[in-house]
């Protein structure tokens, strides 16, 4: 609970305080009556039931039942979230696609988008622009025409300044400083979805965020979530929450160098684990003969993924030595991560999951050769079941999250001036 302080302003922010423990409590103990909110947050019973009563308004909260009626006294109205109403928006920038998931309060996912674009060649302004117009149509869509939107969140490949939601350096996009939230609320602000709130994260720690919450490993308090795109990034969650780090640049182990005088990758050193191990490095050993001069982007990156695949499960040897050395690389770098961290489950996302069945056993082996806890420390290495929406999924979630813990102001009701 939290006390008042004087004057309107103190009471109201006291207030707003108060109606996010009351939504978090909601959130994590529905259905359940008023009586356990009050005995859960230390809340008067009157305080619980003005809050509940505003929350209903905002249409956070709903009744939906009464308690047992074996309790001895008035039975009370039992309380869960409202999935019918908010949604939040979750967006995602990748070398070679965006994605968009939109999930209610429950965390239901109500409809997704995955669109080719080359975003390094569109540059960030051009990429801006198309995250607007993917956002103006998806809330055009009869599935979410009518429902207010809680906000929008953006998982980018790239250290991100999470405070302003600058995109500090992404090599893979060659991104350098650039204003992102800013950009985007900009770009919004003659449109239908002008205030929306805009958060900006790294496209790893979000995807943790999803796996965490809704992957088939989920509540595990420690893992990590390895990106599998032309970049690989690690998400880490110890006890359940993020780690950031000092500057919020945690988790960058692409660019750890393995090998010395290894290939050149695209922060400019050599023999870093994504230029060993990422899915352009794997593209050009699998299907040399298919993949073009330059970058590989765009549309075709999925076709070549499927191909690849093809050829790994006909026997083709150029593909199996291309996807085991790649898994081997990845085993040494978690490796690493069973030695610093020690956590429960390292989840293989993004591209990495369609190549599992040939990248997985040289990765479980060359983990357990190089972990120096016995048995690799217990951890697990399993593919994603959540795909390629993985981080979007989990941009959508923090956003939630935000609202439940007071950091994203809860949207105003029928009551409100």
């Amino acid at each position: 609970m939290v006390g008042a302080t004087e004057g309107p302003a103190g009471f109201q922010a006291v207030r707003e305080t108060n109606l996010g423990i009351v939504l978090r409590t909601i959130r994590t103990s529905a259905p359940c009556s008023r009586a356990v909110v009050a005995a859960s947050t230390g809340l008067t019973k009157a305080t619980v039931s003005s809050l509940v009563a505003e929350l209903i308004d905002r249409g956070l909260v709903c009744e939906t039942g009464l308690v047992n009626q074996r309790r001895v006294g008035r039975p009370g109205m039992m309380l869960t979230i409202n999935g019918s109403t908010l949604v939040a928006i979750g967006l995602e920038v990748n070398v070679d696609y965006l994605a968009l998931a939109t999930m209610d309060l429950l965390e239901r996912e109500v409809l997704t988008r995955h669109v080719a674009f080359d975003a390094r060649a569109a540059g960030p302004e051009e990429c801006a622009l198309r995250l607007r117009d993917l956002l103006l149509e998806a809330t055009a869509d009869p599935l979410l025409r009518d429902r207010p939107l809680l906000g929008v969140s953006v998982a980018v490949p790239a250290l991100i300044d999470v405070a302003s939601g600058t995109v500090s350096n992404a090599p893979n996009l060659g991104w350098r400083g650039f204003p992102l939230k800013r950009r985007l609320t900009d770009l919004l602000a003659d449109t239908a979805l002008a205030g929306a709130p805009v958060l900006v994260d790294n496209d790893a720690n979000l995807g943790a965020v999803a796996e965490y919450r809704g992957g088939h490993l989920a509540r595990t308090l420690d893992l990590v979530y390895l990106t599998g795109e032309v970049g690989i990034g690690a998400g880490v969650l110890m006890n359940g929450e993020p780690l950031r780090g000092a500057s919020g640049f945690a988790g960058e182990i692409g660019h750890i160098p393995l090998l010395k005088d290894g290939p050149r990758c695209a922060c400019g050193q050599r023999g870093c684990l994504e230029a060993l191990a990422g899915l352009d490095s794997i593209l050009r050993r699998a299907v040399p003969d298919l993949v073009p001069d330059g970058p590989v982007r765009g549309s075709v990156v999925e076709s070549l993924v499927a191909e690849t695949a093809r050829r790994a499960e006909a026997d083709d040897p150029t593909a199996l030595d291309a996807l085991t050395s790649a898994g081997e690389w990845l085993g040494r770098a978690a490796a690493t991560l069973v030695n610093l961290l020690n956590p429960s489950a390292i989840i293989l996302g993004g591209y990495f999951v369609p190549l599992s069945p040939w990248l997985l056993p040289p990765c479980r082996e060359a983990m357990a050769a190089h972990s120096f806890a016995p048995d690799s420390g217990n951890c697990r290495i399993e593919p994603s079941t959540l795909g390629l929406s993985a981080a979007a999924r989990g941009g959508a979630m923090a956003l939630i999250d935000a609202l439940d813990t007071g950091s994203l102001p809860l949207p105003p009701g029928s009551n409100a001036a």
